[in-house]
């Protein structure tokens, strides 16, 4: 097929945990020999699960695939906080959860279903002044962040294993699940940090037909 006819490709990708996306993009850029590839839509290198590869002229449809619906499973903490919201950075605060039941669990899931207005992480990807937020917060320095208005779907709780909060999490593009854990901990008055999660679905792309990055064929 001449280049200038190439449709292009979209590969899914089981992201996995300690690799950046971009780590994976670069990884595929090598193995592809190609110069246009990107991902459509970021996951924390702590994370795992579903990434959107874009190759050649499908590079065109990222913004379009960033934009659909997104799910994840994962857990948090409760009790305790970190300043990443995840287990980048070392615990910092612990209470007492011993008053904490099954009903104040789902009762505090509700309350962030629907629109709500989120402050991402200052460990994020965000852009102020040239730099990523997240270079800010490695240096110590804490910047300014807006809130955005996002969607949650659903906020299931899955199954409970104190401290350990297993859930689902079906939400709208731009959605930070950290800073939902430490909001959920902020509400129950403990505290909450995520210690795992992985991405199980965008749009009507699965994390089952998702390959590792050594299955994806030239």
């Amino acid at each position: 097929m001449e280049p200038s006819q190439d449709p292009g490709r979209i590969l899914l990708i089981n992201k996995p945990l300690h690799w950046t996306s971009f780590d994976v993009v670069n990884k595929l850029r090598y193995k592809l020999r190609t110069k246009k590839i990107g991902h459509a839509g970021t996951l924390d290198p702590l994370a795992t699960g579903l990434l959107i590869i874009c190759v050649g002229k499908m590079t065109k449809r990222i913004e379009e695939f960033m934009g659909q619906e997104k799910e994840y499973t994962g857990k948090f903490i409760l009790g305790s906080t970190t300043q990443s919201h995840d287990l980048e950075t070392p615990v910092s605060e612990s209470k007492d959860i011993s008053h904490i039941t099954t009903e104040m669990l789902h009762r505090a899931s509700a309350n962030f279903v629907g629109s709500i207005h989120q402050l991402p992480p200052q460990h994020s990807a965000i852009r102020v002044k040239g730099k990523r937020a997240y270079e800010f917060a490695r240096e110590g320095k804490e910047i300014e962040l807006k809130t955005r208005e996002v969607s949650v779907t659903t906020f299931e709780i899955q199954q409970i294993n104190l401290p350990v909060v297993s859930f689902r999490i079906v939400c709208s593009k731009g959605t930070y699940i950290r800073s939902l854990a430490r909001d959920f901990g902020n509400h129950l008055q403990v505290g909450a940090y995520l210690s795992e999660l992985c991405r199980t679905r965008i749009g009507n792309f699965q994390l089952e037909d998702a390959k590792t990055i050594d299955e994806v064929e030239m």
